[in-house]
């Protein structure tokens, strides 16, 4: 009897330097025993310093991508990242509603580079809360999507703050919210998860490092890998955590470029 690969596709960006977007996303699924599967949605220029071009996929390519893989392959996760504009986020939402599969769906909320750089007009925002929120197992923004995608003034500090931005979130209709503490002050990392109508704390100590380049596209990717392969939410995101912890511990080991290298996605196979 044969074998059958535990499928993730995802829906993202292509980064050219290899660090982040689509080539972060199927190295992170091989890493962790999955078969990646991708549709691009834009083409960028860039490198460990930063964004210099976009070129965005038109919708009959997404389209097109999408039917060829899912009228062929049975997906088990979808991992959606950079989306670039609103009728890219209309035309994914769609294709979605179209599988029969059932897939888990991870949301990573890109709406900017580390370096700044916009990926998401402010006026696609509503509808990407709109269309796509509501098909989504998990969405994982930081603490400035928390503040762009909740209307607050500044991003959520305190855990009482960061609590109620993930309770705003799961009203869009969403299934839970990791909200990823990163951002914050101190020598801790603490992400907060809304799940099954309750808060779950992950606390780790940062990893300081300046290779961190692609870091919330990992997580999110693990995170669906981990689902593709049988496990509830807060367990993937428990063992997205260390993997993503040990990946850029590993990363720091390296010089990549003149800017904000990536992780060691495979630190478990090289020597």
């Amino acid at each position: 009897m044969k074998k059958s690969y535990t499928t993730v596709l995802t829906i993202a960006g292509s980064d050219s330097s290899g660090g982040a977007g689509i080539q972060a996303d199927i190295k992170t699924f091989a890493a962790l025993e999955c078969f990646g599967l991708s549709v691009i949605t834009a083409i960028t220029a860039q490198n460990s310093t930063g964004v210099n071009a976009i070129y965005p996929v038109g919708e009959k390519c997404i389209r097109d991508q999408f039917w060829s893989i899912s009228g062929d392959i049975s997906i088990d996760a979808v991992k959606i990242g950079m989306l670039g504009s609103a009728a890219a986020i209309k035309t994914v939402s769609a294709l979605l509603r179209e599988l029969k599969d059932n897939p888990h769906v991870i949301l990573d909320t890109v709406l900017a580079s580390t370096g700044g750089t916009a990926l998401l007009p402010a006026d696609a925002i509503p509808i990407l809360k709109e269309d796509l929120f509501p098909l989504a197992s998990l969405i994982t923004p930081n603490l400035p999507e928390c503040a762009l995608l909740t209307g607050m003034k500044y991003a959520p500090v305190t855990p009482e703050a960061i609590e109620e931005c993930a309770s705003k979130l799961l009203e869009t209709g969403t299934a839970s919210v990791l909200v990823k503490g990163g951002h914050g002050e101190g020598e801790e990392c603490r992400d907060c998860l809304l799940y099954d109508n309750r808060f779950i704390w992950f606390t780790s100590k940062k990893i300081m490092t300046g290779n961190t380049h692609g870091t919330g596209c990992t997580l999110s990717s693990a995170i669906a890998a981990f689902m593709a392969r049988g496990e509830t939410t807060d367990r993937a995101v428990e063992k997205a955590k260390v993997y993503i912890d040990e990946a850029l511990q590993a990363g720091d080991a390296y010089i990549f470029g003149h800017g904000h290298g990536p992780l060691h996605h495979f630190y478990r196979f090289w020597q």
